[in-house]
């Protein structure tokens, strides 16, 4: 299944869904880079298997294997980051705010790519386990970078749709119709 392949599994009542997919991903003004390592980490972060399984494909045919390897590893570091810090933030009690972390996030200090790139994946992954914490933090710091603010909406408009695609996409399977 290829990219056309997976719009064209969307039901009917979700076609909204797969015209979004078509223009968050071939409207897009992210470099290829920045597009593709977004697709392929808020894919993870869906938790879809039918999904990522396409997606996968069509961002392995895009990135470098140091690119891939990055989005995945940018998936994975920030899944742990985003419940550990929305746990924080949402416990009434802020002297957890205080404690040390000690959790290991070394891969988003040297992802293999640039460092815009990595917050841009980060505040997308972000945006799918609703982050609050971690969506202004990396926000800011894409900001400090330069990046725009239509470029920064671009990662969460890709999140948005990936996400609303492999939950329509797995209540079909469960349903069966």
């Amino acid at each position: 299944m290829s990219l056309d392949s997976l719009k064209s599994s969307v039901p009917d009542y979700a076609r909204d869904l797969r015209l979004n997919l078509g223009s968050v991903i071939d409207g897009s003004g992210l470099t290829p880079q920045q597009l593709w390592g977004t697709v392929l980490a808020t894919a993870i972060a869906a938790r879809s298997p039918i999904v990522l399984r396409e997606l996968a494909l069509e961002a392995q045919a895009h990135l470098s294997p140091a690119a891939y390897t990055a989005a995945k590893s940018t998936a994975a570091t920030m899944t742990m980051n985003n419940v550990f810090h929305r746990t924080r933030h949402l416990l009434s009690d802020p002297e957890y705010g205080t404690l040390r972390a000690g959790l290991r996030s070394n891969v988003l200090g040297d992802p293999g790519v640039g460092k815009v790139d990595v917050e841009l994946w980060s505040l997308a992954v972000s945006a799918i386990n609703g982050c609050g914490a971690c969506l202004d933090s990396h926000e800011r710091v894409l900001r400090k970078a330069g990046v725009d603010r239509e470029s920064i909406q671009e990662t969460f408009r890709i999140a948005s749709v990936v996400q609303a695609v492999g939950v329509t996409l797995e209540a079909e399977a469960v349903l069966g119709e």
